[in-house]
């Protein structure tokens, strides 16, 4: 055999598996773009409706501030602003719909090329982090967006001799981005026990190496607030301190998985001394 068709042979079995695995994504890619594309078309059809509930804690707000809740009023002011700001809507709303079938479809990828252990410990985060999401967005959702709101409205000035009315009104498409924004950070910022979790259960993080960079991590959160939510205090130090209270919240997590760590190696590690005398204590087989 000559050296060329030796190298075609041994191209031939590495791309067998890389088909494989292209197949695998492909349908993995499919199963995620169409479940996301019947989730964006049901949004869109209940597009005005999905807006009319993100308007509730404008409600809520308005009565906070003394207002009457059944008069509020959102504007656009180009034709097409509120049907792009549905399109838009219903891109998030799908996204959020469809992400455990995404979350779904990556770990059914990369799970074949895992060890059982490592499956059973990446299970759990899986279904946590869809969670803490929705923990995250109803906070935005019940508390954040009528506070926010109702700082915005606090500075509404009542027309007299001496003062011009001005009234808030604000567009659908900048009310949908500050809701969508604050859903987004606090969704994310809700996945830091998750993230900080997997790091430390893969041995690239330790709970001491966190409760060392204590007060970096707090100096972070109110740059990082400062960054994603609208530039006023309320909403940003609503961000900075719930990502506090996660952090340390890592810190306890990172810190009962190192403990379960070591129970499992010492168990392991008995184990294995147990054996090893038992094997000792063995009797010679008598010869023949």
């Amino acid at each position: 055999m000559s050296v060329s068709d030796k190298e075609r042979e041994e191209i031939e079995k590495s791309s067998a598996p890389l088909i494989e695995h292209l197949i695998e994504l492909r349908r993995r890619l499919i199963w995620s773009l169409g479940g996301f594309f019947v989730a964006f078309l049901v949004c869109f059809f209940f597009a005005k409706r999905l807006f009319n509930l993100l308007v509730i804690p404008f409600k809520w707000a308005t009565q906070w501030a003394g207002l009457d809740p059944h008069k509020v009023e959102l504007i656009y002011t180009a034709p097409q602003e509120f049907f792009f700001t549905q399109v838009k809507l219903a891109m998030f709303g799908g996204m959020v719909i469809a992400f455990p079938l995404i979350a779904t479809q990556i770990y059914k990828f990369i799970a074949p090329g895992l060890y059982k252990n490592e499956r059973n410990a990446f299970l759990p985060f899986l279904i946590a982090s869809p969670i803490l999401f929705l923990m995250g967005a109803s906070l935005v959702y019940f508390f954040f967006t009528p506070m926010v709101m109702w700082f915005f409205l606090a500075m509404q000035q009542a027309g007299t001799n001496d003062q011009v009315q001005i009234s808030l009104l604000p567009k659908v498409s900048e009310y949908l981005s500050l809701i969508m924004t604050l859903i987004f950070s606090f969704g994310l910022v809700f996945q830091l026990p998750v993230v900080t979790s997997l790091l430390t259960r893969v041995g690239l993080l330790s709970s001491q190496a966190l409760a060392e960079k204590r007060k970096w991590a707090i100096v972070l959160s109110f740059v990082v607030a400062a960054v994603l939510t609208p530039p006023d205090p309320m909403s940003q130090c609503g961000l900075a301190i719930p990502t506090i209270i996660l952090y340390e919240v890592a810190i306890w997590s990172s810190r009962m998985i190192e403990r379960s760590q070591a129970r499992d190696r010492l168990a392991r590690e008995q184990a294995e001394s147990n054996s090893s005398v038992a094997g000792d204590k063995t009797p010679d087989a008598p010869s023949t």
